[in-house]
C-alpha cells in the first residue's frame, strides 16, 4: 500500500533533492495521516460515547489531535520547500523543526488533559459512569491498532526518505498510539467480562504517560534541531574523505557544519597547506574542493586556507614543544594554527587549542596553565592562545 501510494504521488522519481519532488511526499504524508486518523476518530469517538468509556473517549481526542499534527505537517511541508529570499536567505526548511515543536506541543496537551480526568476519576474526585463495552468497541479498537502499525511504517519510510524531522515525529507518535489503544483494548476486554470499572481509569493513567513520554521525546529531538548540534560522524568522515583526496591540502580543523532543515547543510572549515606554495594555485584547488564537496554531498561550502610552515625545523621544534607542554595540562587538548614570531628578547608561540567539552577546566583556566607551563620551561617564551570547542 505504502510503495502503491508513492508511486502514485511521486511516479519514478524519488530524487528528494528537487523541492517539488520532496513537497510531494510531504503532501502525501499529511493527506494520509489527516485521512486515517480522522477515521479512526470518528469510529472510537462513536463507540467511546456508547459504551461510556473515558479511556475509549480520550483515544479518540488523541487520534483528533494526530489529525491536526497531519495537517501541521501538510503545511510546513508547503512553506519548507519554498525558495530562499532578501529576508530568508538560508530558505525556510527549518519551519519542519517548528511544526515538529507544535506538534509536540498538541500531544503533550491531549497527554496532560487525560492524564488529569482519569485521576480525578480513579480518586473518587469526579463521578465514574457505567461502563458498558461492546463487541464492536472491541473490533473498531482492534482495528485501529493495526491501521495505526501501518501508518507508522508508512511514515517512517517517507520519513527516511525526504529526512524530516515532523514525519519521523508523527512515525513516534504513531508507535506510541498502538501501544495506547492496545491498553485500551485489554481494559475493555476486562471490563466487558469482570465488570471492573475502576480499570478504565488505570489504563487512562497508563495511556496518558505513554502520550506524554512521547510528546517529551519528539520536544528533546526538535529541541536539539534548533539550537544546534554537532555534525553526525557519517558527515564529517564524507567531507575528510574528499579533502583527503587533494594531496595539496596537509590538513583540517575547525569544522562546522550548519544544519538549516533538511537538504539545506552548509560548511566551513579551515584546510592547511603549505606557507610557499603558489597561492593562484592553491586558491583554485579550495575552489575545486569547494565545488566538489557540494556535488558529492550536496553541502555548501566555505573553506579558509591556513598556510604553515613546511619543512621548517627551528617551527617545527617550537610546535612539538608547544604539545609537549599542552599534553601536561591536559592530554586530550589538541593545537593547530602553530606559529612562531621569533625576536631578540623574547618569543611569542602562537596556536589554537581545542578544548574537549566534557573539560573540567574552563579556556581561562587552561590557557594560564599552559602558559605557567611553557614559562617554566623557557621563561622568554610567551603564548597567544586561541580556545575552540570541541
Amino acid at each position: 500500500m505504502t510503495n502503491f501510494l508513492l508511486r502514485l504521488f511521486l511516479g519514478k522519481n524519488r530524487d528528494m533533492e528537487d523541492p517539488k519532488i520532496r513537497e510531494r511526499a510531504g503532501t502525501l504524508s499529511g493527506i494520509v495521516g489527516i485521512a486515517v486518523n480522522l477515521l479512526l476518530s470518528a469510529a472510537k469517538l462513536t463507540a467511546g460515547i456508547l459504551s461510556s468509556s473515558a479511556a475509549v473517549i480520550a483515544d479518540a481526542v488523541n487520534n483528533m489531535s494526530d489529525a491536526g499534527s497531519s495537517l501541521i505537517s501538510l503545511v510546513s511541508f508547503r512553506i519548507s520547500g519554498k525558495p530562499a529570499d532578501r529576508k530568508h536567505p538560508f530558505g525556510h526548511a527549518r519551519i519542519e523543526y517548528i511544526a515538529s515543536m507544535i506538534v509536540s506541543f498538541l500531544i503533550l496537551l491531549v497527554g496532560t488533559e487525560l492524564l488529569f480526568d482519569s485521576f480525578r476519576t480513579l480518586f473518587g474526585l469526579a463521578e465514574a459512569e457505567t461502563v458498558e463495552i461492546s463487541l464492536l468497541t472491541i473490533l473498531i479498537l482492534t482495528g485501529s491498532i493495526l491501521a495505526k502499525l501501518w501508518l507508522a511504517l508508512f511514515y517512517k519510510k517517507v520519513g527516511k526518505l525526504t529526512d524530516s524531522s515532523v514525519i519521523r515525529a508523527a512515525a513516534a507518535d504513531s508507535l506510541s498510539d498502538c501501544a495506547s489503544t492496545l491498553a485500551v483494548l485489554v481494559s475493555s476486554i476486562v471490563i466487558r467480562y469482570t465488570g471492573w470499572v475502576i480499570v478504565d481509569a488505570i489504563v487512562g493513567l497508563a495511556v496518558s504517560a505513554l502520550i506524554l513520554i512521547a510528546g517529551v521525546r519528539i520536544l528533546n529531538e526538535t529541541k536539539n534541531s534548533l539550537l544546534g548540534e554537532a555534525p553526525v560522524d557519517e558527515t564529517v568522515r564524507a567531507i575528510e574523505a574528499i579533502v583527503a583526496e587533494y594531496s595539496e591540502v596537509i590538513g583540517v580543523h575547525d569544522l562546522l557544519v550548519h544544519n538549516y532543515g533538511p537538504g539545506h547543510l552548509f560548511a566551513t572549515f579551515h584546510a592547511e597547506v603549505d606557507g610557499d606554495g603558489n597561492i593562484y594555485h592553491l586558491h583554485d584547488v579550495i575552489d575545486n574542493l569547494e565545488r566538489e564537496i557540494h556535488e558529492r554531498l550536496g553541502i555548501l561550502c566555505t573553506i579558509h586556507m591556513d598556510p604553515i610552515a613546511v619543512n621548517d625545523e627551528r617551527t617545527e621544534a617550537l610546535c612539538r614543544f608547544a604539545e609537549e607542554c599542552v599534553a601536561t595540562v591536559d592530554p586530550k587538548i589538541t593545537i593547530h594554527d602553530f606559529r612562531a614570531v621569533i625576536g631578540t628578547t623574547h618569543t611569542n608561540l602562537i596556536f589554537d587549542i581545542v578544548l574537549p567539552y566534557e573539560s573540567p577546566l574552563t579556556p581561562d583556566e587552561v590557557c594560564e596553565a599552559i602558559g605557567k607551563e611553557v614559562a617554566a620551561r623557557h621563561p622568554d617564551y610567551y603564548c597567544v592562545i586561541t580556545v575552540d570547542r570541541g
